[in-house]
């Protein structure tokens, strides 16, 4: 009898369209899996590929403003995840950056987790999270300290229900061991190359595509090419927008949300992709180098697994430059130093390297790994 499969993630919104929601859908592609999340708006999406689908659902679908993401709800989520009822499934996979790990399973059910990140919020962003908000201070910051705190207590003893990790790099399976003493499995996300134009002549301008929150470093990357007087397009929304506009001179050209289309163009005709966050994988990373586009990163995270350093590379096999610390000077110095060695990048060797990530690569591995680990199910032992 063939063997039924579940998959959870955490939510389903028309704004959710991250590296998570890619893994999704393309474990859809391969896995006749029923879908479930905290909260679901794609399945009465018409622009969605979950459109008309069902999909399975908690409590928190029902509470005001959940279209607008389910976080505000944040001491409820593990409540609600768990109050999913899988029994009638012999395999769950969940796809986990919150909560969706922490699905309840019987003993005769294979658990198998892909980890974007432990919880941000509760582990790496705690502190972050705190002075950001207005729930950081006084009473109220003892309480969200408190909150947080049993956050953890629960992220750490769900983990105890996943069977096998995955983890979708190096850095993460790092981040997993040292939250919850479990070993995993990397396998690299997907990243759809080929639907990004290859373009070897580049124009004389750098580019950013990013969310303008604080994390990511935006303002950093401004205050560096206010130094350079060099020409900077910003693409991306959020938060850190109006800050971002004040402090950039007139050499920077922010755009704000653009569509994939604009997007990918500035993307393949750049002269390199800067960014400056730290991150668990990094997909708009290698999105530039399907483009052909180099990249100047921060020397932390996933970039180290996804862009070769032209100084530690073999001729010709360079596809970067890392500055080491996340400060204006060294930007400033990585960029002159790419402007010295512009003429060693070579574009088809980054178009090359970011196959690598290709989502033919990585369902090939994905299931690989889910076929080994099913033959040994618990019900089987």
């Amino acid at each position: 009898m063939p063997l039924k499969y579940a998959l959870v993630h955490e939510w389903l919104t028309p704004k959710a369209t991250g590296g998570s929601e890619l893994v999704v859908k393309e474990i859809l592609n391969h896995v006749d899996a029923d879908l479930y999340a905290l909260i679901d708006f794609e399945s009465s999406n018409p622009e969605s590929y979950l459109y008309k689908r069902q999909i399975g659902t908690t409590f928190l679908q029902y509470l005001p403003s959940a279209r607008n993401g389910v976080q505000k709800y944040l001491p409820l989520l593990p409540l609600a995840i768990e109050q999913l009822d899988l029994r009638q499934y012999d395999v769950i996979l969940s796809s986990s950056h919150a909560v969706a790990k922490g699905v309840l399973t019987t003993p005769e059910q294979l658990h198998i987790c892909y980890c974007h990140t432990p919880m941000r919020y509760a582990w790496d962003l705690t502190f972050d999270y705190l002075s950001g908000s207005k729930l950081g201070n006084g009473l109220a910051g003892i309480a969200t300290r408190y909150l947080l705190h049993g956050l953890r207590q629960w992220d750490v003893s769900s983990a105890n229900r996943v069977d096998y990790f995955i983890a979708n790099s190096q850095h993460i399976a790092r981040r997993i061991w040292r939250c919850y003493r479990r070993e995993a499995t990397v396998i690299y996300p997907p990243v759809n190359v080929e639907e990004f134009p290859f373009q070897a002549q580049k124009e004389d301008f750098y580019l950013i595509v990013s969310r303008l929150v604080s994390y990511k470093q935006v303002s950093l990357i401004v205050r560096a090419f206010n130094q350079l007087q060099k020409p900077l397009v910003i693409i991306g929304t959020g938060e850190d927008m109006d800050k971002i506009r004040q402090i950039a001179k007139s050499n920077i050209k922010i755009l704000g949300w653009q569509p994939d289309n604009v997007v990918k163009n500035y993307m393949s005709n750049a002269k390199a992709f800067v960014y400056a966050a730290r991150e668990d994988f990094g997909i708009s990373l290698v999105e530039a180098q399907a483009c052909g586009t180099p990249v100047i990163a921060y020397g932390a995270g996933g970039a180290l697994e996804t862009v070769r350093s032209i100084y530690s590379s073999p001729t010709g096999t360079g596809t970067g430059i890392f500055f080491g610390v996340q400060t204006e000077t060294a930007l400033v110095e990585a960029v002159e130093k790419f402007e010295a060695q512009i003429g060693k990048f070579s574009p088809e060797y980054a178009r090359l390297h970011a196959a690598k990530f290709s989502p033919k690569v990585f369902a090939h591995s994905y299931l690989d790994f889910l076929n080994s680990k099913s033959e040994k199910r618990p019900a089987q032992k």
